[in-house]
């Protein structure tokens, strides 16, 4: 199939150029929908208790406050008439907006518990309503239009709805830096790679395909069905640095044959054969371990998931259909604009990988353990990790969501924006509802609970008469417990599956909401299915690297080396992020991991590291088959790839290197991790690890049973032989 792909090529290049180029046009029209059809937030399951909670607390009782607006008073008296005055004022402004619902002040009868324990500062609770991205969009108008200075007054905004809206103008603002960064570099460094400034633009032209096709991809997908607008950075980043990975690989095959003294109809074919089978292989290992990423409920992680398969799938079409149409037309001008030292990285081996593989061969315990020791330390803070969901404390402390933040835990006593929310599903009586309400009051960090009939403390009404009316109606009751404990702590946590554990009214279910039940229902949601992703990614990639290899003990050998690799690199994060080093030199504070940016780390990092560990499989197979020795397969197959997927993997590290420039501390992590990740496999898993685990294993490393092997016999693809085979054959005791 591959050598008929390639005859193609040659017959019909200029054909196959024009059909690329009418289907670039056509979906960047598409594709330039996307951005309008993508949507913010994301990170919860829609089927948890707590969205169900937080959706019918929208449907029947207008919603939970989201959108805090902090009034400070400027001389400190929140008595003053001029305070008053511009207090009301904003008040009956927010009234007013379109959009927002249930707004309470200090300033309306009653208020008296918004204010601080100094007196000088006061709250403005609203919701503003619709779906993530309505409210998003809202929140901003409302944001800019009512803080800042006012009078005798500042006016700053807090909340879910501030917070959520600060993060996204963050990301926005860091990705374009990450990018300015990133691009330029990448592009002198692929010059400087290649040798040639015409080979060096291929793979700039499989990225271009690549993205432009997946934002056609999101445009069509965002329009049936929800889709993360960060989707569109991973397409950027995964596209560009997919485009080096095969460019990289194509033009290096297609210029070592011409070099080797292949016309180029002859240097075509063997290249779409060799290297076109390695990155068919190689966009199938990384698709299996995205595609685990389909299996979480929450749609931030599935839109990854979307984005990294389409964006993989049309990055491999156009490396084995653009890129040989236009070395079919180049051919040997593939070299031209070259650079004073094109000769040196021409070479079709790198020396040095060469040297390093023959001396891990003859030494592998002696090189593999000291390696081995270094990750295992690496990976040891993973003993002590935890895990949460974003919140103000991921922006920089001058945001002004944080600021207000920091204000509300400091100096205000607990309030009702942190509190634990109950719904009931059904009717429920005034001695039910007293009963119920009377159980959750006794819970430890139960504070206090706000209910229809009353406020309840410690297992019996604090104060008699009516409670807040509003919680009540006939086909539904509220109830909002004030916790003692902090927002996303432990102690948080445990409460709101204390009152899960308490036996709701009669006939009805009581759904448990706010932010400390939508992280411990997000944890669930992704912990649960962990395991199905980690055994999906574990068989397809078996299965595949079988086809590849036919051996049964290359897959497993890639699986332990990759998880060695992964376990090193969030173990680094967890020591930098979560224990906190590092802090002050990168400006983030210390929390747990972030639970949906661990999980797509994991996923990206090990697709990316089949990656590698295809390209250099490939290679050594292919001497291997042409019956050399184990250890020079290994060496030689080392020697011919080395350079091309350390190079790869450096260019491909500079991107995500560039999110270290983010000022949202997940980002950071994200970026830092999946670099440094990166550059371990490619250096010491590929350069020590694998020649030393080749050498140990032996001829067994390409075992299989006999009817394996048949099977392998029937659907695999076979190498080409390598020139010179018969002369660097071993001896068989080699």
């Amino acid at each position: 199939m591959l050598r008929a792909l390639a005859e193609l090529t040659l017959r019909r290049a200029r054909t196959l150029l024009v059909i690329s180029v009418i289907a670039l046009v056509a979906m960047g029209a598409a594709g330039a929908g996307a951005f309008g059809k993508l949507q913010t937030g994301g990170f919860e399951d829609p089927d948890a208790p707590s969205t169900r909670a937080t959706q019918l607390i929208e449907d029947r009782f207008g919603g939970e406050a989201n959108l805090l607006m902090l009034v400070r008073a400027k001389d400190g008296d929140l008595k003053d008439p001029a305070v008053a005055r511009e207090g009301k004022a904003l008040t009956q402004g927010l009234r007013n907006e379109k959009g927002l619902s249930g707004v309470t002040s200090y300033w309306d009868r009653g208020g008296a518990s918004l204010t601080s324990e100094r007196g000088d500062q006061a709250l403005v609770l609203a919701h503003v309503k619709g779906d993530s991205t309505a409210i998003s969009d809202r929140s901003k108008e409302v944001i800019d239009k009512w803080t800042g200075d006012r009078g005798a007054v500042e006016v700053k905004a807090g909340g879910s709805a501030s917070v959520n809206n600060d993060i996204s103008t963050q990301v926005s603002k860091d990705l374009a830096v990450a990018e300015a960064i990133a691009v330029p570099l990448t592009l002198v460094l692929l010059v400087l790679a290649f040798g040639s400034v015409v080979a060096a633009l291929l793979p700039l032209a499989i990225g271009l395909v690549a993205i432009v096709g997946t934002f056609a991809e999101l445009f069509v997908l965002g329009s049936v069905t929800d889709v993360s607008v960060f989707a569109i950075n991973l397409t950027t980043a995964l596209g560009l640095g997919l485009g080096i990975d095969y460019g990289l690989l194509m033009v290096s095959r297609f210029r070592e044959r011409l070099d080797a003294g292949d016309e180029v109809p002859d240097a075509l074919v063997t290249t779409v054969r060799t290297a076109g089978r390695t990155i068919a292989f190689s966009a199938a290992t990384v698709v299996a371990a995205l595609a685990a990423l389909l299996l979480f409920p929450p749609f931030f992680l599935r839109s990854f998931a979307y984005a990294g398969i389409g964006v993989v799938a049309i990055a491999a079409l156009a490396a084995l259909i653009v890129i040989p149409s236009l070395l079919a037309l180049l051919g040997r001008r593939v070299n031209s604009g070259s650079l004073p030292w094109a000769q040196s990285v021409r070479r079709p081996d790198a020396p040095a990988w060469g040297r390093l593989a023959a001396l891990v061969m003859r030494r592998p315990a002696l090189t593999a353990l000291p390696v081995l020791a270094v990750l295992l330390v690496a990976a040891s803070p993973l003993l002590g990790v935890s895990f949460g969901s974003p919140d103000e404390r991921v922006l920089p402390k001058d945001a002004q969501s944080r600021q207000v933040a920091t204000s509300l835990r400091s100096q205000f006593a607990a309030q009702d924006s942190d509190a634990v929310q109950i719904v009931t599903t059904g009717a429920v009586g005034q001695a039910e509802l007293s009963r119920y309400a009377e159980a959750v009051s006794r819970l430890d960090d139960a504070e206090r609970v706000h209910a229809s009939n009353g406020d309840y403390r410690d297992g019996r009404v604090a104060e008699p008469g009516p409670g807040n009316r509003a919680l009540g109606r006939p086909d539904a009751q509220r109830l909002t417990v004030v916790s003692a404990a902090d927002p996303k702590s432990t102690a948080g946590q445990d409460l709101v599956r204390q009152i899960r554990a308490i036996p709701p009214p009669e006939n009805t279910e009581a759904l448990v909401g706010g932010n400390d039940a939508i992280l411990v229902d997000t944890r669930a949601a992704i912990g649960d299915r962990l395991p199905a992703a980690v055994t999906w990614i574990a068989v397809t990639t078996f299965l595949l690297l079988f086809l590849f290899t036919g051996s049964v003990v290359q897959p497993l050998r890639a699986l332990v080396l990759n998880a060695l690799s992964l376990t090193a690199s969030i173990g680094a994060m967890v020591w930098i992020f979560q224990d906190g080093h590092l802090s002050s030199a990168l400006g983030f504070t210390a929390m747990p991991m972030e639970t949906s940016m661990t999980v797509l780390m994991f996923c990206i990092v090990f697709g990316l590291s089949m990656d590698y560990e295809v390209f250099v499989t490939s290679r050594i197979k292919e001497y291997h088959d042409a019956g050399f020795a184990p250890r020079r397969a290994v060496v030689d197959g080392l020697s011919h790839t080395g350079r091309i997927v350390t190079m790869a993997a450096g260019l491909l590290a500079v991107s995500f290197f560039a999110f270290g420039t983010s000022q949202i501390s997940f980002l950071q992590m994200f970026g830092l991790g999946s670099g440094l990740a990166i550059l371990i496999d490619a250096v010491l898993v590929r350069g020590v690890l694998v020649p030393a685990a080749m050498r140990l294993l032996g001829r067994g490393a390409w075992y299989a049973p006999a009817p394996l092997k048949r099977l392998h016999q029937r659907v695999g693809l076979s190498e080409a032989v390598p020139e010179g085979a018969a002369e660097k054959r071993e001896p068989a005791g080699v």
